[in-house]
Protein backbone atom coordinates (compact mmCIF):
# COMPACT_ATOMS: atom_id res chain seq x y z
CA UNK A 1 0.00 0.00 0.00
CA UNK A 2 0.76 3.47 -0.79
CA UNK A 3 -0.53 5.43 2.42
CA UNK A 4 2.43 6.84 3.48
CA UNK A 5 3.22 10.24 3.15
CA UNK A 6 -0.48 10.69 1.90
CA UNK A 7 -1.54 9.69 5.91
CA UNK A 8 -0.42 10.50 9.53
CA UNK A 9 -1.88 8.51 12.00
CA UNK A 10 -3.84 10.52 15.00
CA UNK A 11 -5.04 9.17 18.60
CA UNK A 12 -8.15 10.31 20.35
CA UNK A 13 -8.93 11.29 23.96
CA UNK A 14 -12.35 9.44 23.81
CA UNK A 15 -10.16 5.68 23.62
CA UNK A 16 -8.87 6.97 27.34
CA UNK A 17 -12.16 7.21 28.81
CA UNK A 18 -12.48 11.19 27.91
CA UNK A 19 -15.46 12.53 27.79
CA UNK A 20 -15.30 16.11 29.81
CA UNK A 21 -12.03 18.45 30.37
CA UNK A 22 -12.45 18.69 34.01
CA UNK A 23 -10.74 16.34 36.14
CA UNK A 24 -9.63 14.30 33.31
CA UNK A 25 -7.49 11.35 33.59
CA UNK A 26 -5.07 11.32 31.81
CA UNK A 27 -4.21 14.72 32.07
CA UNK A 28 -3.58 16.37 28.65
CA UNK A 29 0.41 16.75 29.48
CA UNK A 30 0.34 12.84 30.19
CA UNK A 31 -1.88 11.95 27.15
CA UNK A 32 0.21 13.90 24.35
CA UNK A 33 3.40 12.22 25.75
CA UNK A 34 2.24 8.83 25.81
CA UNK A 35 0.99 9.22 21.93
CA UNK A 36 4.40 10.52 21.03
CA UNK A 37 6.02 7.68 22.56
CA UNK A 38 3.90 5.64 20.85
CA UNK A 39 4.09 6.72 17.50
CA UNK A 40 1.29 8.56 16.81
CA UNK A 41 1.48 12.26 15.34
CA UNK A 42 -1.40 13.66 15.90
CA UNK A 43 -4.75 13.59 18.39
CA UNK A 44 -8.20 14.71 17.98
CA UNK A 45 -9.31 17.40 20.60
CA UNK A 46 -11.80 15.20 22.66
CA UNK A 47 -13.79 17.42 24.70
CA UNK A 48 -12.84 21.23 23.81
CA UNK A 49 -10.73 22.86 25.95
CA UNK A 50 -9.48 19.67 27.27
CA UNK A 51 -5.85 20.18 25.44
CA UNK A 52 -6.06 24.16 26.25
CA UNK A 53 -6.57 26.78 23.99
CA UNK A 54 -4.71 29.88 22.10
CA UNK A 55 -1.43 29.89 22.99
CA UNK A 56 -1.74 26.96 25.42
CA UNK A 57 -2.82 24.62 23.00
CA UNK A 58 0.24 25.77 20.65
CA UNK A 59 2.58 25.37 23.18
CA UNK A 60 1.26 22.01 24.20
CA UNK A 61 1.08 20.61 20.43
CA UNK A 62 4.87 22.42 19.79
CA UNK A 63 6.79 20.60 22.99
CA UNK A 64 4.77 17.50 22.24
CA UNK A 65 5.39 17.27 18.11
CA UNK A 66 1.74 16.21 18.12
CA UNK A 67 -0.85 17.80 15.21
CA UNK A 68 -4.51 18.76 15.86
CA UNK A 69 -6.82 16.00 13.49
CA UNK A 70 -9.67 17.85 14.48
CA UNK A 71 -12.44 17.56 17.07
CA UNK A 72 -16.33 16.47 17.39
CA UNK A 73 -18.78 19.57 17.49
CA UNK A 74 -22.18 18.23 18.23
CA UNK A 75 -24.97 20.55 16.59
CA UNK A 76 -28.92 20.67 17.02
CA UNK A 77 -29.50 20.46 13.79
CA UNK A 78 -33.40 18.91 13.86
CA UNK A 79 -34.25 22.06 16.30
CA UNK A 80 -34.15 25.22 14.49
CA UNK A 81 -33.91 27.35 18.04
CA UNK A 82 -31.29 24.88 19.61
CA UNK A 83 -28.72 25.00 16.37
CA UNK A 84 -28.83 28.72 16.48
CA UNK A 85 -28.25 28.00 20.14
CA UNK A 86 -25.31 26.18 19.67
CA UNK A 87 -23.74 28.20 16.94
CA UNK A 88 -21.73 29.60 19.86
CA UNK A 89 -19.95 26.40 21.10
CA UNK A 90 -19.16 26.14 17.36
CA UNK A 91 -17.40 29.24 16.93
CA UNK A 92 -15.49 28.61 20.25
CA UNK A 93 -14.03 25.24 19.00
CA UNK A 94 -13.17 26.91 15.56
CA UNK A 95 -11.27 29.19 17.46
CA UNK A 96 -9.49 25.99 19.16
CA UNK A 97 -8.81 24.53 15.94
CA UNK A 98 -7.29 28.08 14.46
CA UNK A 99 -5.14 28.45 16.99
CA UNK A 100 -3.36 24.84 16.54
CA UNK A 101 0.17 25.40 14.66
CA UNK A 102 -0.29 23.57 10.83
CA UNK A 103 3.10 22.36 9.34
CA UNK A 104 0.84 20.88 6.11
CA UNK A 105 -2.30 22.15 4.89
CA UNK A 106 -3.13 18.72 3.94
CA UNK A 107 -3.09 18.05 7.60
CA UNK A 108 -5.17 20.84 8.97
CA UNK A 109 -7.64 20.40 11.81
CA UNK A 110 -11.29 18.97 10.60
CA UNK A 111 -13.87 20.10 12.52
CA UNK A 112 -16.36 16.93 12.84
CA UNK A 113 -19.91 18.03 13.03
CA UNK A 114 -22.11 16.03 13.99
CA UNK A 115 -25.67 15.41 16.00
CA UNK A 116 -25.88 14.83 19.62
CA UNK A 117 -27.32 11.99 21.14
CA UNK A 118 -31.24 10.92 20.39
CA UNK A 119 -32.46 9.53 23.51
CA UNK A 120 -34.23 6.64 21.97
CA UNK A 121 -32.14 5.69 19.34
CA UNK A 122 -28.93 5.64 22.05
CA UNK A 123 -31.18 3.12 23.81
CA UNK A 124 -31.35 0.88 20.94
CA UNK A 125 -28.08 1.64 19.01
CA UNK A 126 -27.22 -0.10 15.55
CA UNK A 127 -28.52 -2.93 13.50
CA UNK A 128 -31.27 -3.32 13.69
CA UNK A 129 -32.07 0.20 13.34
CA UNK A 130 -34.67 1.42 15.54
CA UNK A 131 -36.41 3.86 12.77
CA UNK A 132 -39.88 4.83 14.70
CA UNK A 133 -37.38 7.56 16.20
CA UNK A 134 -35.88 8.76 12.89
CA UNK A 135 -36.11 11.55 11.04
CA UNK A 136 -39.21 11.77 8.84
CA UNK A 137 -38.52 12.06 5.41
CA UNK A 138 -40.53 15.65 5.39
CA UNK A 139 -37.19 17.10 8.00
CA UNK A 140 -34.81 16.53 5.95
CA UNK A 141 -34.48 19.69 3.97
CA UNK A 142 -34.28 21.56 6.70
CA UNK A 143 -32.19 19.61 9.01
CA UNK A 144 -29.34 19.37 6.12
CA UNK A 145 -29.53 23.22 5.27
CA UNK A 146 -28.42 23.60 8.86
CA UNK A 147 -25.52 21.20 8.41
CA UNK A 148 -24.68 22.80 5.59
CA UNK A 149 -24.92 26.36 7.28
CA UNK A 150 -22.63 25.10 10.27
CA UNK A 151 -20.25 23.60 7.57
CA UNK A 152 -19.98 27.45 5.75
CA UNK A 153 -19.36 28.52 9.16
CA UNK A 154 -16.36 26.52 9.51
CA UNK A 155 -15.09 27.65 5.75
CA UNK A 156 -15.32 31.17 6.76
CA UNK A 157 -12.81 30.46 9.33
CA UNK A 158 -10.44 28.81 6.77
CA UNK A 159 -10.92 25.00 7.91
CA UNK A 160 -12.40 22.29 5.95
CA UNK A 161 -15.31 19.81 8.09
CA UNK A 162 -16.55 16.78 7.64
CA UNK A 163 -19.74 15.05 8.86
CA UNK A 164 -19.73 12.11 11.29
CA UNK A 165 -22.33 9.63 11.77
CA UNK A 166 -22.50 8.20 14.90
CA UNK A 167 -24.36 5.09 16.50
CA UNK A 168 -27.41 6.70 18.21
CA UNK A 169 -28.12 9.69 16.52
CA UNK A 170 -30.49 11.46 14.19
CA UNK A 171 -27.42 10.28 11.43
CA UNK A 172 -26.69 6.84 11.64
CA UNK A 173 -26.85 4.19 9.39
CA UNK A 174 -25.23 4.13 6.10
CA UNK A 175 -28.47 5.53 4.06
CA UNK A 176 -29.12 8.35 6.36
CA UNK A 177 -25.30 9.03 5.56
CA UNK A 178 -25.97 8.94 1.58
CA UNK A 179 -28.95 11.18 2.69
CA UNK A 180 -26.96 13.58 3.91
CA UNK A 181 -23.96 13.61 1.26
CA UNK A 182 -26.74 14.30 -1.47
CA UNK A 183 -28.33 17.11 0.45
CA UNK A 184 -25.05 19.03 1.51
CA UNK A 185 -21.38 19.36 0.06
CA UNK A 186 -19.97 18.58 3.72
CA UNK A 187 -17.35 15.64 3.54
CA UNK A 188 -17.77 12.31 5.52
CA UNK A 189 -16.13 11.48 8.18
CA UNK A 190 -15.57 7.65 7.35
CA UNK A 191 -15.88 5.94 10.91
CA UNK A 192 -15.36 2.39 10.10
CA UNK A 193 -16.49 0.85 13.42
CA UNK A 194 -20.12 2.96 13.85
CA UNK A 195 -20.95 1.98 9.91
CA UNK A 196 -20.42 -1.74 10.79
CA UNK A 197 -22.51 -1.70 14.18
CA UNK A 198 -24.82 0.42 12.01
CA UNK A 199 -25.47 -2.28 9.52
CA UNK A 200 -23.08 -0.31 7.04
CA UNK A 201 -20.57 -2.24 4.99
CA UNK A 202 -16.75 0.39 5.26
CA UNK A 203 -15.32 -1.68 2.34
CA UNK A 204 -18.49 -0.85 0.04
CA UNK A 205 -18.48 3.15 1.76
CA UNK A 206 -14.96 3.88 0.61
CA UNK A 207 -15.57 3.09 -3.21
CA UNK A 208 -19.19 4.86 -3.11
CA UNK A 209 -18.09 7.81 -1.26
CA UNK A 210 -14.84 8.30 -2.86
CA UNK A 211 -13.91 11.74 -3.25
CA UNK A 212 -16.08 12.97 -0.50
CA UNK A 213 -14.22 11.34 2.12
CA UNK A 214 -12.47 14.00 4.54
CA UNK A 215 -11.32 12.39 7.93
CA UNK A 216 -10.89 8.52 8.52
CA UNK A 217 -12.31 7.23 11.87
CA UNK A 218 -10.44 3.45 12.09
CA UNK A 219 -12.34 2.04 15.04
CA UNK A 220 -13.09 -1.64 15.18
CA UNK A 221 -16.60 -3.74 16.01
CA UNK A 222 -17.81 -6.69 17.03
CA UNK A 223 -20.49 -7.40 16.06
CA UNK A 224 -21.30 -10.49 18.80
CA UNK A 225 -20.81 -8.25 21.27
CA UNK A 226 -23.33 -5.18 19.85
CA UNK A 227 -25.86 -8.57 19.42
CA UNK A 228 -25.55 -9.67 23.17
CA UNK A 229 -25.66 -6.81 24.96
CA UNK A 230 -28.51 -5.21 22.62
CA UNK A 231 -30.77 -8.44 23.00
CA UNK A 232 -30.23 -7.59 27.02
CA UNK A 233 -31.70 -4.31 25.97
CA UNK A 234 -28.60 -2.24 26.50
CA UNK A 235 -27.69 1.17 25.12
CA UNK A 236 -24.75 2.53 23.16
CA UNK A 237 -23.09 3.27 27.16
CA UNK A 238 -23.27 -0.61 27.62
CA UNK A 239 -21.91 -1.62 24.22
CA UNK A 240 -19.16 0.31 24.42
CA UNK A 241 -18.78 -0.56 28.35
CA UNK A 242 -18.85 -4.58 26.89
CA UNK A 243 -16.16 -3.59 24.72
CA UNK A 244 -18.53 -3.36 21.35
CA UNK A 245 -15.43 -1.49 19.89
CA UNK A 246 -12.50 -3.56 20.56
CA UNK A 247 -8.63 -3.33 19.72
CA UNK A 248 -8.37 -2.88 15.93
CA UNK A 249 -7.86 -6.54 14.66
CA UNK A 250 -9.83 -8.09 16.91
CA UNK A 251 -13.49 -7.10 15.37
CA UNK A 252 -15.02 -7.93 12.75
CA UNK A 253 -14.28 -4.60 10.54
CA UNK A 254 -12.16 -5.47 6.76
CA UNK A 255 -9.79 -3.07 7.64
CA UNK A 256 -7.37 -4.89 5.00
CA UNK A 257 -10.29 -3.82 2.65
CA UNK A 258 -10.71 -0.46 4.22
CA UNK A 259 -6.98 0.34 3.81
CA UNK A 260 -6.60 -1.06 0.47
CA UNK A 261 -9.49 1.16 -0.87
CA UNK A 262 -8.48 4.27 0.72
CA UNK A 263 -4.97 3.58 -1.00
CA UNK A 264 -7.05 3.24 -4.51
CA UNK A 265 -8.94 6.59 -4.17
CA UNK A 266 -5.63 8.40 -2.88
CA UNK A 267 -6.95 9.06 0.50
CA UNK A 268 -4.86 12.07 1.60
CA UNK A 269 -5.38 12.90 5.46
CA UNK A 270 -5.32 11.87 8.96
CA UNK A 271 -6.11 8.28 10.25
CA UNK A 272 -7.67 8.87 13.80
CA UNK A 273 -7.55 5.39 15.59
CA UNK A 274 -9.99 5.37 17.78
CA UNK A 275 -11.04 2.87 20.39
CA UNK A 276 -13.77 4.29 22.26
CA UNK A 277 -13.75 3.40 26.44
CA UNK A 278 -16.12 3.75 28.94
CA UNK A 279 -16.10 6.65 31.29
CA UNK A 280 -15.97 4.83 34.22
CA UNK A 281 -14.20 1.84 35.26
CA UNK A 282 -11.75 1.97 33.01
CA UNK A 283 -8.17 0.06 33.46
CA UNK A 284 -6.21 2.77 32.65
CA UNK A 285 -2.72 0.04 32.46
CA UNK A 286 -4.82 -1.35 29.63
CA UNK A 287 -6.38 1.50 27.74
CA UNK A 288 -2.26 2.75 27.16
CA UNK A 289 -1.44 -1.02 26.20
CA UNK A 290 -4.01 -1.38 23.70
CA UNK A 291 -3.43 2.21 22.25
CA UNK A 292 0.25 1.15 21.79
CA UNK A 293 -0.49 -2.22 20.08
CA UNK A 294 -3.00 -0.36 18.02
CA UNK A 295 -0.58 1.87 16.63
CA UNK A 296 2.00 -1.22 15.84
CA UNK A 297 -1.15 -3.20 14.72
CA UNK A 298 -1.89 -0.37 11.78
CA UNK A 299 1.69 -0.20 11.06
CA UNK A 300 2.01 -3.21 10.22
CA UNK A 301 -1.40 -3.87 8.11
CA UNK A 302 -0.89 -0.58 6.45
CA UNK A 303 2.63 -2.08 4.66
Amino acid sequence: MHLTGRTRVAGAPVNYGIYQSAGASPGPDELLAALNRDGYAGVDSGPIGYLGTGELLARRLGESGIGLAGGWVDLRFADPDGFTDDLAQLDAALDVFAAAPVDDPRFAPRPTLACPGNPARMARPGIPPDLTSALPASAWPDFAARVQQAADRCRDRGLEPVFHYHLGTDVETESEADRLLELTDVAVCLDTGHLLLAGGDPVAAVRRWAGRIGQVHLKDGDLTVHERVRAAGGGLTEVVAAGGFCALGTGDVDFAGVLAGLDAIGYTGWLVIEQDAPALGRDLDRILADQRANRRWLEEAAR
